[in-house]
This record gives C-alpha cells, sequence and structure tokens, in this order.
C-alpha cells in the first residue's frame, strides 16, 4: 500500500493579482452591461435562488474600470441557494495582450457570506497550458445588483 505524502505549502509558479468589474443590463444600460440575466429568480427565498447571469466582463489590474482590460471573464453564474446568497461561477479568463494570450478556467462556489472565498483553476490555453490553482475572490465593491467588483488573486500550482 503507498503512503501518503504530508501536503505542504508551496510557492505559486505564477501569480496574478486582476480585477473583476460587471455591470448587470438593468433595461436602459444597453452600452455599459456587461452581463444579463437569462433566468429569472424562482421566488424561493429571498436570495435569487434560481436566477442564473451570463457575462463576459472585462478584467484589470487595478480597481479603476476604466483601465485597460487584461482580460475577458467570460462565462456564468447562479444563485443556488434559498437561505443566503450564494452563487456557482464556471468561466474563462480570455487573455489576448502583448503579456499573455490564451485562457484560464475556473469554476466553484463563491460562498458571499465570506470575507474570502476559493474557486478552482481547472485548465487553461496558450501561456496558461494545462494550468492549475485557486482563486481568491474578495469583493471589493458592491453598489447593489448594478455593479459590483472582485479583486482575483490567482495562484497558479502547476504551470508548464
Amino acid at each position: 500500500m503507498a503512503t501518503k505524502k504530508p501536503l505542504r505549502e508551496q510557492e505559486p509558479c505564477k501569480r496574478l493579482v486582476l480585477y473583476y468589474h460587471d455591470i448587470l443590463f438593468n433595461g436602459t444600460n444597453i452600452a455599459n452591461a456587461t452581463s444579463a440575466t437569462v433566468a429569472n429568480q424562482t421566488g424561493l427565498g429571498n436570495f435569487n435562488f434560481g436566477m442564473m447571469v451570463v457575462f463576459n466582463d472585462p478584467m484589470t489590474k487595478d480597481h479603476h474600470p476604466l483601465s485597460p482590460s487584461v482580460a475577458r471573464a467570460q462565462g456564468f453564474y447562479f444563485y443556488n441557494m434559498k437561505n443566503t446568497y450564494n452563487a456557482w461561477f464556471a468561466f474563462s479568463l480570455v487573455f489576448n495582450s502583448t503579456e499573455h494570450k490564451g485562457t484560464l478556467n475556473l469554476m466553484g462556489a463563491d460562498i458571499m457570506d465570506a470575507e474570502t472565498r476559493d474557486i478552482s483553476v481547472v485548465g487553461g490555453t496558450g501561456d496558461f497550458f494545462m494550468a492549475k490553482g485557486i482563486a481568491t475572490f474578495r469583493t471589493d465593491t458592491f453598489r447593489g445588483a448594478g455593479y459590483f467588483r472582485l479583486k482575483m488573486d490567482i495562484k497558479l500550482y502547476e504551470c508548464y
């Protein structure tokens, strides 16, 4: 029988800190919206249970929404709890700049009550070929349903 090796902390082989800017379509902000509800909440509970949002959000190196975009976050999230706000994300960070080309694919639960939450980096392409790691979310700004910004600390532990 094989013995288990103890887990030890290791330094990431690559680290990125990016800001995710989401502007939800409200019926009038066509020019600025970067996300839209594609399935309405179910009415079960008061926490948007069942609501699904598709997004194509800019990612910047700083918190300013008008800073140059270094990637696009393209995917969806849906609210999956009746008794608190919680979302489940699946998306790709699509890079097409002089610094990086390729994608990072992320998925997992965003437990919004927590100050920080981790979701998995499950793969990538191009400069991020087969990357694996963790993206730590921290809500940086929240302005109701219309706009939120997440600080994402992305640590990759498998880089090729």
